[in-house]
């Protein structure tokens, strides 16, 4: 749950900064001051339990392997040769599951 917590998290992070750069852009075409949330708090939490319940969902799709691959790599900050040692699987077989892994992530995410 940890390591989800911490995906959910940098997720999270990624979208604020996306939409951070979306709400600059838009501001400036339109000139107009965005009115902030009520309780920014409130809007913060309930867009993390969004977001860890997206991503629960996305990781869903992978397989068990995937899943281990990624977080080993995102979360822990192995390098890709130091997986295959671990798991006992080719370092070619290692960045082909994890590069498919984060294209099914992010078409799960997208939808």
């Amino acid at each position: 749950m940890a390591w989800i917590m911490t995906i959910a998290r940098n997720l999270c992070l990624m979208r604020l900064r996306q939409s951070a750069r979306t709400d600059a852009f838009q501001q400036a075409e339109t000139d107009e001051d965005p009115s902030p949330p009520a309780n920014e708090a409130q809007a913060n939490e309930a867009q993390r339990a969004e977001d860890r319940l997206l991503l629960e969902k996305a990781f869903r799709v992978l397989r068990e392997e995937d899943v281990r691959i990624v977080v080993l790599h995102a979360v822990s900050g192995l390098k890709h040769r130091e997986i295959a040692s671990l798991l006992g699987i080719p370092l070619p077989t290692v960045l082909s599951r994890y590069r498919r892994a984060l294209k099914r992530l992010r078409e799960e995410l997208e939808n």
